[in-house]
């Protein structure tokens, strides 16, 4: 490929969306290097960027403004200037899950905790039955409960993994910001809120020995002492709150002639509600597919100090 000539425009099948956490307290996302990472295979991203699958629909759109500097009697126009940087993306996941569906939301996107017997009704689950507490050696794949513990769990329970609520207020929810809490009040005592609401969840695939082995590595890696474990029977999202999902974004385009593209959003943050698109498949039958809405917000690249919303890379074949 020469600077001048070029080569034939990419062509492509499908978009694979990644996402990963962005440290909230701090605004700093996850780091996306194309130079050293670009060549990843689609099916095993580099940490921590997780996998959600194939998307439809995706565009992105530009809102950055360029406005002409005039000068001069008559005026001319001297130069340009940016007097807006703005972008949006906006997708249709063909798969749904935990972190899918939390995206698609836009707020707090809550996991539906086994009730304690006789609790009263809530819209978001009712009152919680106690979690249970991990053993040493317990991995990011592997919860060590204990045998009698293990008993009562069974293949393809879900399960979500995190501390105890004990009136912290702020961001709460290990390996990626699930909430946030701006008075204890809020939260009433109740010590499963942060399991209710943490995106750290995994499915068990398998039972042996004590030990729930789980179909995949928890967001947050190998579990703190600290952390317990509640049984899901789903999820559950919910129009309103005032929290935003903020995320770090990367979309691949592979191309037919060995190419690829790029589009990696440091901040994503979600700017739609609860949304889902209806495909008609054979009459009655229709497949829902989530859809997501989200507006880039700045970094600063420290090669320049240049304020960027997004970054596009492209590999030759």
């Amino acid at each position: 490929m020469s600077v001048s000539g070029g080569v034939v425009a990419p062509v492509t099948r499908r978009v694979r969306a990644y996402f990963a956490p962005v440290d909230r307290v701090a605004a700093v996302p996850t780091v996306f290097d194309a130079a050293q990472e670009g060549g990843f295979s689609l099916d095993a991203p580099p940490a921590p960027w997780v996998d959600l699958g194939w998307c439809s629909g995706f565009a992105r759109k530009t809102g950055t403004k360029v406005e002409a500097v005039r000068v001069g009697a008559p005026a001319t126009t001297g130069s340009q200037v940016r007097t807006e940087i703005e972008a949006t993306v906006s997708l249709e996941f063909e798969s749904w899950g935990k972190l899918q569906l939390a995206l698609a939301c836009g707020s707090q996107q809550m996991n539906l905790l086994q009730t304690t017997a006789g609790a009263a009704a809530n819209g978001s689950g009712g009152v919680a039955a106690a979690a249970v507490a991990l053993s040493a050696g317990s991995t990011a794949t592997a919860l060590n409960v204990g045998a009698t513990v293990a008993a009562q769990f069974s293949v393809g329970d879900l399960v979500a993994v995190d501390v105890d609520y004990g009136s912290q207020v702020g961001f709460v929810g290990s390996g990626a910001s699930a909430a946030y809490v701006r008075q204890a009040s809020d939260v009433g005592g109740d010590a499963n809120y942060v399991r209710r609401v943490t995106l750290n969840v995994g499915q068990v695939a398998g039972i042996a020995a004590g030990v729930l082995q789980l179909s995949g590595p928890l967001l947050a890696g190998v579990p703190t002492a600290a952390m317990k474990v509640s049984r899901v029977a789903g999820f559950v999202d919910r129009e309103g709150g005032g929290f935003f999902q903020e995320w770090s974004g990367l979309f691949c385009m592979d191309g037919e002639q060995g190419d690829r593209v790029l589009y990696y959003y440091p901040r994503l943050q979600a700017m739609q509600g609860a949304s889902e698109v209806a495909e008609v498949l054979t009459a009655p039958l229709e497949r829902l597919r989530l859809a997501g809405v989200f507006r880039a917000l700045p970094v600063v690249d420290a090669n320049d100090g240049a304020t960027v919303v997004c970054f596009r890379s492209y590999l030759p074949g």
